[in-house]
């Protein structure tokens, strides 16, 4: 096999649509130690791979680099919730906001990229799960404000007032500074 520069891995990636080129190029980046999120993004987004493809690229590269794990992740949830089929689409996009969050769980992007999938008229992803994962993430997320607000939006189109106005609270309650404490006398 003989030596891709980061130049030909690039152009493969951007262009090429022969799997066996990207993945060669997939395999030269990766014995070169090239961990820039922003080459494989390239990759991500070449649209002659299949959505099993750019999986195992995906999991493959976060074995690799677990630097770089959260970023893949959310790039890939990002991918497919733009371009596979309606159903693959919330599903994959779900299980790749899901892995970002057990990566790096304090962040709330996941859990609000998620809560952004919903399409309310045909209940796709399911609310209910898109519930009980922001749930989760109210309990890891270190200001859980926003959560809080995409919960109550949840609930409310779901017609649970009842929660919503609970989760509106909530939010409420996180965005209100906590007040100092006096100081001792001296």
């Amino acid at each position: 096999m003989s030596g891709l520069t980061i130049h030909d891995i690039r152009k493969r990636f951007e262009s090429s649509t022969d799997f066996n080129e990207i993945f060669e190029a997939f395999e030269h980046a990766l014995r070169q130690r090239i961990d820039d999120i922003e080459l494989y993004r390239l990759l991500f987004w070449n649209h002659s791979l299949t959505p099993d493809e750019l999986r195992l690229f995906g999991e493959k590269l976060s074995q690799e680099f677990s630097h770089i794990a959260y970023d893949v992740y959310m790039w890939l949830a990002s991918v497919f919730e733009a371009t596979t089929s309606m159903k693959d689409n919330y599903e994959l996009t779900l299980v790749y906001y899901r892995k970002a969050a057990h990566v790096n769980p304090g962040q709330p992007e996941p859990y609000l990229d998620a809560a952004d999938c919903f399409e309310p008229d045909l209940n796709i992803p399911p609310a209910s799960v898109l519930i009980n994962f922001l749930k989760e993430g109210v309990q890891k997320v270190v200001l859980p404000t926003m959560l809080y607000q995409r919960l109550g939006h949840l609930y409310e189109l779901v017609g649970n007032d009842e929660m919503s106005a609970y989760c509106r609270r909530k939010a409420e309650e996180g965005s209100i500074p906590p007040q100092d404490a006096p100081s001792p006398e001296p």
